[in-house]
Order: structure tokens, then sequence, then C-alpha cells
């Protein structure tokens, strides 16, 4: 009977090999029947047929184990770059991760993402180096770049033995080597002390030494083995059980976090990791701001799978029906670690079915996938039968293609990828729209003044004076539209980093003829508002002008020397800007600037300049202005558009 719990990432660079390895963990402890193959496509958390075809992992999956008195539930990331947000949002709730480096390979551009997402996150990682077994294998050299590209605060665990062959055998480090000593010297006074007087300290104060600098994030662990041929493996059980910080319980009130959606065949359902106290079946319950809900259903991860339960309690993972929530969302008091705000992708597509016939179903199914992932941001134009996503990569577009196709029955195409920018005011405008006057339909006076925020700030709105003269039903609702007239500005890309604020107001109080019933004809309503402030918007909004920017990645490049000049030209032709360089052993890390369309083509060229040997990381860092002479990009409206005023009075009703 376990008495507590952990939840474990595991986590890799695409092909890596951490779903053989989240296999052979479930195997070996019992959890599953079979060990299952990534190639055969017969592995536990690979559930869907997309995943085990294509035989990448596309949606986090749980699993549990038992290992001793631990209860290890391991959450199965994606390892494509594409996925890098499921896997940002997975990371939020774990414990500890594995990071898994294949010996072949070595350290790979989404290795160096994740590793720096845990840092972010402050998770303890154990680092193990996969596929010893495989032709090519060298495991001084993975050690290597991972102390160069990752950490140097690194402690092998790990001796292998005819690395590069089937039978390869891995022999665990001894708490007593010099190495394992010195690192633990490097974390701990006491070792430290007895190390320098010759003295040898014991080997649990070692021990205690290396699991407590673990769990601070001040060492990492490195071990090895074959996920394949099960070597090496004892050793990794070992430091999980070890070295690796259990679930903390708090006291306290109930608290969880919700970290994926998705739909099986009986419905919706959230992934939620408890944190403390309990949740249990219909028990009402949502975040802040929404109203309560009663959860219908509740299973909780548990060795051998998802088992119906009346409670899940805190350290555990369950799969919850019932409740209208989003990813990210808090249930219960703040608890646990706060989730990172990934940034919405930079690309962007439109979709259309090859049977116009079927675009509502298109647009069903995707409204469903940007449920569960809501950093697609779809945008539908029902009368053009297109949709517009926004997207990490290629990889991602087939994905979306597939599961269309598969899940709904709708065969898509896709446009070109193309940027997705901002928009930010320049100057300060001002509009004003009067009940009854130029045509106005809606019960409702407004005026508007839009000028710039600071960068970063988003949208700031404010009642202004209004606050007392208007009802906060009616001020809500004139927020409501503004926002959403936001999101389309003078060159279709939303507007933010800008702060609007009210002038004036009117409106007709609730009235009714004599001896009736509420008359809608004669009163204001929040519709009034929230129809007219998108007009009043857009004029203050095209008084003030708008400047359109596009996205600017960071970018580091870890390279050998040799190749330094040939790469600094091609960053510098693609409209790159390099901001420093640390060389390092033969190698020189590159960091700058670097527009977000130019980065595929970069990750495309470099492997070939490099010998394969660059790695590339890049991330959005900021928008800056499309620069002059460039042709200002612009983005197609969809649904009507609030600066034909005929147009939008007509089509929007009150």
């Amino acid at each position: 009977m376990t008495s507590s719990s952990l939840t474990l990432g595991v986590v890799a660079h695409v092909d890596a090999g951490k779903t053989s390895l989240t296999e052979r963990l479930l195997y070996d402890a019992g959890a599953v029947a079979a060990l299952g193959s990534v190639d055969a496509g017969t592995t536990r958390t690979d559930g869907s047929d997309l995943e085990r075809r294509r035989g990448i992992t596309i949606r986090a999956s749980v699993a549990t184990l038992a290992l001793a008195d631990l209860a290890v539930t391991i959450v199965d990331t994606p390892g494509h770059p594409d996925f890098v947000a499921e896997v940002e949002r997975s990371l939020a709730v774990l414990d500890a991760a594995v990071l898994v480096v294949s010996a072949v390979e070595g350290v790979q551009p989404q290795t160096v993402v994740l590793w720096r997402a845990l840092r972010r996150l402050g998770v303890s990682t154990v680092v193990f180096v996969n596929k010893v077994d495989r032709s090519g294998a060298d495991l001084e050299r993975a050690v290597s770049q991972v102390r160069r590209r990752l950490t140097s605060d690194v402690v092998v665990l790990s001796r292998v033995r005819g690395i590069g062959r089937r039978d390869a055998v891995v022999d665990a480090v001894p708490a007593m080597e010099p190495a394992s000593i010195e690192a633990a010297a490097s974390v701990d006074d006491d070792v430290l002390a007895a190390w320098v007087d010759g003295d040898a300290p014991a080997p649990r104060q070692v021990v205690d030494a290396l699991r407590s600098g673990v769990r601070r994030g001040a060492l990492t662990p490195v071990l090895a083995g074959s996920a394949i041929t099960g070597a090496g493996l004892d050793a990794l059980r070992d430091a999980i059980t070890t070295l690796l910080p259990r679930a903390d319980v708090p006291d306290g009130s109930s608290a969880g976090t919700v970290f994926a959606v998705d739909r099986d065949e009986r419905g919706r359902r959230a992934w939620v990791r408890w944190w403390s106290g309990a949740l249990r079946v219909r028990e009402k319950t949502a975040p802040d701001g929404r109203r309560a809900a009663p959860v219908t259903e509740i299973a909780v991860s548990r060795p051998g799978g998802l088992r119906v339960a009346e409670v899940v309690h805190a350290g555990e993972v369950a799969a919850v029906r019932g409740l209208d929530v989003q990813i990210g969302d808090v249930l219960g008091d703040a608890a646990g670690r706060t989730p990172y705000r990934f940034p919405p992708p930079t690309m962007q597509a439109v979709v259309e079915p090859h049977d116009r016939a079927q675009r509502i179903r298109m647009f069903q199914g995707l409204a469903e996938l940007a449920d569960e992932d809501p950093l697609i941001d779809l945008r539908v134009d029902e009368d053009e039968g297109e949709a517009v996503v926004r997207l990490h990569g290629e990889v991602q577009k087939e994905v979306l293609a597939a599961v269309l196709e598969e899940r709904y029955g709708v065969r898509v195409r896709f446009s070109e990828t193309s940027v997705v920018c901002i928009e930010r005011v320049i100057g300060t405008g001002e509009a004003l729209d009067e009940l009854g006057v130029a045509g106005n339909p809606y019960l409702a006076t407004i005026g508007l003044r839009v000028e710039p925020g600071p960068q970063g700030s988003g949208v700031a709105f404010s009642p202004g004076i209004e606050r007392g003269n208007l009802p906060p039903a009616f001020i809500a609702a004139t927020e409501e539209g503004v926002r959403a007239a936001l999101r389309q500005g003078l060159a279709g890309w939303e507007v933010t980093d800008c702060v609007v604020t009210m002038t004036a107001s009117g409106y007709y109080p609730r009235q009714s003829h004599a001896h009736e019933a509420f008359n809608k004809a004669m009163s204001s309503v929040g519709a009034d508002f929230r129809g007219l402030a998108p007009v009043v918007l857009m004029a203050a909004l095209e008084r003030a002008a708008t400047r359109v920017c596009r996205p600017i990645d960071r970018y580091e490049i870890d390279l050998p020397d040799e190749v330094l000049g040939a790469v600094l030209s091609l960053v510098g032709r693609l409209g790159g800007r390099t901001l420093g360089s640390t060389p390092k052993d033969g190698f020189t890390v590159l960091s700058g600037h670097l527009p977000s369309a130019a980065v595929p083509e970069l990750a495309r060229r470099l492997p070939d300049l490099s010998g394969g040997e660059a790695v590339l990381s890049a991330e959005l860092d900021h928008y800056a202005a499309v620069p002059q002479g460039t042709v200002r990009p612009t983005r197609a409206r969809s649904g009507p558009d609030p600066r034909d005023r005929e147009g939008w009075f007509r089509d929007v009703r009150r």
C-alpha cells in the first residue's frame, strides 16, 4: 500500500525515447501486462490512433505505477517542438521530472527549451541518457553536452560497459565514489568540511546531501540506460524514489489545477492535479468569477488505469466531468505551482474544407479542438467558409488536419503559414456617438478616448468620470464591446498596449407603458452599449492611428567555433541581430534577436552549415514595428466591420 505520491513528468526532444521509457517503467512495475512498442503502436500512453500511427506523442497522457511505498503518476508529454505549449501546461503540475537525452543524438534543441522551462518553474530534474545500446552511443559526449548546454552542476550516477552494443551493461556509481562525494560537498557544508579534513563522510550523509541538492535544484543527477533493454532502469527507479521530492500536501482548503482538456467517447473531461484537501463527486466548484457547477464523475489515475472514485485527494491526478473549466484554471484557493503563461504562437494559417458543404462541421470540430488547446486562437468567417488558427509549426498543421478527418470526418486544406502581427496605438483619438443622432439605432450614448499604453501592458479600460453616471452593467457591456473590437484593428491585427477611457455616456432608464411590464423598446439594455462600443472605438482608433508590429524571437545558437562566421552571416541575411557570444570548449553560444518569420529558415539551414552540431532555441521576445519601406502586413477581417456604420447598424441588432 502506497503512503505517498509523486507526479513525475517524462520530457524529451522528439525520438529521444521518453514514451518507451514510460512504457518500460510501467511494465517493470506491473502496471501493464505487456511491454508496448512505439514502432508497433502498442504503447499505453500514446492513446490515439494518430499518435500510434505517427509514433509521436501529441497530447500529454497520464499513467500511474507503484514503486515501493510511492505512487508515481507519470505525465508523458509531447516531444515535438510544435507541441511545446502542451508540455509547458503539464510542467506546471509536476513534483519532479525525468529529462530524457539520447546517447546517440545528445542534447537537441527541444532539450534546451524543456530544461529552461523546468528551471523557470523550479521542478527538480533527473537527466536520463537513453539508447546506450544503440550504435553511435557516447555517454561521455552526452554528459559533456549536458554540462555545456544545460547545467554544470551535475553528478553522474551511471557507468556503461559495452556502450553501443545491444548487451550494454549499466552499473550504478556508488555514493562513496570521489565524484559523488565531491558533488555532495558542493552543496553541503558538513560533507565539505569532512572532505577537506580528509575524513570520509558516512554514506548516508552523502546520499542525504545529494537528495537535498537535487530537491533544491542545486544538483542534477545524470543516469544512463536503455528503455528498450531495461539496462540501468533499477538505478533510475532508485533515483526517483530516493532523490526526487514527493508531493507536498499542505494543510488548508481544497485546491487543484486544470492542466488538460480532452474528449473521449463519453464527452468532455478536464484533467486536474489536486494540491490540497479533496474534491468529491456532486461537490460544486468553479474558478473565481464563474458559476459553480457540480462534479458529475471523478476518475483517479491508479496503477492499471483510471478508476472511477467518489473523491480525488491531494497529490493525485484525475479526469473530472461536469465542470465548465479551461486549461490553467485554479479550482478552490490558489495552490501549488503558478502556471507559466505561454505566449501564443506567432504563426497562423487559413483552414477550409475540401467540401464546402462540410464547413459547419469543420467549424464545430475546430471549436472543440480550440477548447482543448486555447492557443489555437480560432477565428471563424462563416461567410467565407474558412477559419484561421494559430500554430507553432508545420507538424501541428498536419496533426490538426488528421484529427479533423479522423474524429469529425472532414478533410481540410491549409493555406501557407504566415506570421501573426499586432497593432499598437500611435497617438490619441476620441469619438462620440449619441443616442438618436446620426442614425444610431442603439439606446445608448458612448464617448471613448484611446491612447498608447506601456509596451507589454495589454489593454486597460477605464470608466473615467462615467463610473457614477452609468449603471455598472452598462459599463461592463461597454468594456466587453471595446475588447471585442480591439481583436481586429485598422490593419486587421489585434490591438494591444493601449488605454481606453469612457468620456461620455447616456441611456434611457428602465421604462414601460402605463400598466405594462418592462419595455425593451423604450429602455436601454446592455446589448445597446455592447453593440455601439465597437463603432465608437474604431472611430477613435482611426483618429489615433496604429502601427503594425511583427514578432521578434530571442534566439540562442550553440555551435562549433569553426562555423561561427558562416552562421553570423546567415543570421544577418535573415534580418537578425547578434547581442552577445560566449566561447566555451571549442563552441560558442550566440544570442540575439531574429524576426519570428525567419526562424524556420534558420532552423532548416543550420544542420548543413554546422554538420549537425549546432543547437538552436528560440522563443518570442517582443514585437517591433515593421521596418519602413516594407509593405504593411494586413489580415482579412471576419464578421461585420464596425467602421462601416450602416452595415454594422444593419447587421448587429440590439
